[in-house]
Order: structure tokens, then sequence, then C-alpha cells
């Protein structure tokens, strides 16, 4: 793929051609044709291993589950909120610095990259100018920031929303490069460590969200990140390397077809 037509396809991404609709029992999006796409998020959750779903029915018997679930969402809002600042705001700064120069190079998948320190600068003064995180997101946002400042080489997108025509859409949360390569990431909080049992489901997203991309733009991966975010410390972070995220799009892939069959059962 040329160098031109990977960035005009990556700058398609922020042309978003299907709406949301959240008036039902879960996330659909359609597009202009009526045809309708499930979340990749609500995919998971209904092929979810059953003991997940056990557990989350019985979680949700607590009598304090509806408040702690408000106060996990607006957690990890404010967390993801503060990595988008800074990653945009970063991107902004590399970008006209880069221009000024002249000082950009094209990488083998044909995107334009700024070198390696512009980018290292642009995180730390993004970091330096970016607004104070409420006290109860403070340590989650820490974490992230820091993961951002200390492995990320190259910012190409950030929030975008992606979809596949065997039937499902969401939105990844960035498109890096980590330590040079291509990856596609995705931010979690959690008040605990997550297993490997437990990281399966995020794997699994980072699957459908690579799948999706390259639906879209012809774009490749080749690693993803799961990092999940901690009240303190580093965060817990998942990398996978190629193979282990072509593994993770032939599992999405699995899951869908479990869904489609659950779904004509429900038919």
């Amino acid at each position: 793929m040329q160098a031109t037509d990977s960035q005009n396809a990556l700058a398609g991404l922020r042309r978003w051609t299907l709406e949301r609709d959240d008036s039902g029992p879960h996330r659909v999006y359609r597009d202009e044709s009526g045809v309708s796409y499930a979340s990749v998020t609500h995919i998971l959750k209904e092929t979810s291993p059953q003991w997940q779903k056990d557990a989350l029915d019985k979680w949700l018997e607590r009598p304090t589950a509806p408040l702690e679930r408000d106060v996990a969402c607006e957690r990890g809002t404010l967390a993801h909120n503060h990595a988008e600042y800074v990653l945009k705001t970063a991107a902004k700064l590399a970008r006209n610095s880069a221009n000024k120069r002249g000082n950009w190079r094209t990488g083998d998948d044909g995107l334009e990259r700024t070198p390696k320190g512009i980018t290292t600068w642009a995180i730390e003064k993004a970091i330096q100018g970016a607004p104070r995180v409420p006290w109860s997101a403070s340590g989650y946002a820490r974490g992230l920031r820091s993961w951002i400042g200390e492995n990320v080489t190259a910012i190409h997108a950030i929030e975008f929303s992606i979809y596949d025509p065997r039937g499902w859409a969401g939105t990844a949360d960035a498109l890096l490069d980590v330590n040079g390569t291509l990856c596609v990431a995705d931010w979690k909080t959690s008040v605990n460590a997550r297993s490997e049992e437990m990281l399966a489901n995020y794997i699994c997203q980072t699957g459908a969200y690579s799948l999706g991309l390259q639906h879209l733009t012809g774009l490749k991966p080749k690693c993803g990140a799961v990092v999940v975010a901690r009240r303190s410390g580093a965060p817990q972070v998942r990398l996978l390397s190629e193979l282990e995220l072509r593994g993770a799009e032939c599992q999405w892939l699995e899951r869908m077809n479990l869904y489609t069959a659950q779904q004509a059962l429900k038919n």
C-alpha cells in the first residue's frame, strides 16, 4: 500500500458513518441502509464462559453493586479521557514540530511517522500540561500516562471506530507504535489484578478491533496491548505478539460465530 493510500485510509476512520443506538436492551450500530451491527462488548458479554456469567450475576445481587458499578464507570471514563487528552495533544505537538522541520519518515506499512525523539518530547509536554484528574481516578490515570510515556514511539489514531460486515462494530482506544511496532491498544481499569482467564475477553476484544481496522484501512497491526490501570503503581500490561494477535482475531471470529448461532436460536 502506498504511503498516501495508508494515510488516507487512516484519516477515513474519522468519518464515522454508523449511527449508535442505545435505546434498546443493548447497544447497536446502524449504517445508512439500516443494517445493524452488534457492539463488540455486547458480543463478548453474551459469549462469555458460564462461570463468568454466574460470577457477574452473583456480584449484581449485592446491594452495593449499582453504586460500585457507577464508581467504576466514572473511574474508567476519567482515566480514558486523560489518556485520550495526552495522546491527542502529543500528536498535535509532534505533527507541528515535524512539519516545521520537514522531518517525517514513511514506514514499510505506508504510514508516516515523526522521529521517536519528537514523539517522546511531545508526550512529555502533553503530560505536563494535562488537566488534573479527580482524586478517585488519579492513580489510574497516572498509570496509563506513565505507560504511554515509556512505550509509545508514534501516534497514529486515538479513539477510532471500526466495523466489519460480518456483524460487529466498536471503538478502539488507540493505534500506536509501541517500541517501534504498529499496535492496537486498549485501556482498562481494575482495582484487582486480572488473571489470564480474566484477561481473555480483553485479548479477544483486541482481535475484533484489529480485524475491523484491517477491513476499513488494509492496515494490519503487528502487536496488541491491553493496559489495565490500577489504583496505584504500574499498570498490568498484556502485550500480544504478532502471532498472539492473529490468534486473538481467530478467537474473536469463533465468538462471533457463537453469537450468531445464539441469535438464530432466539429467533
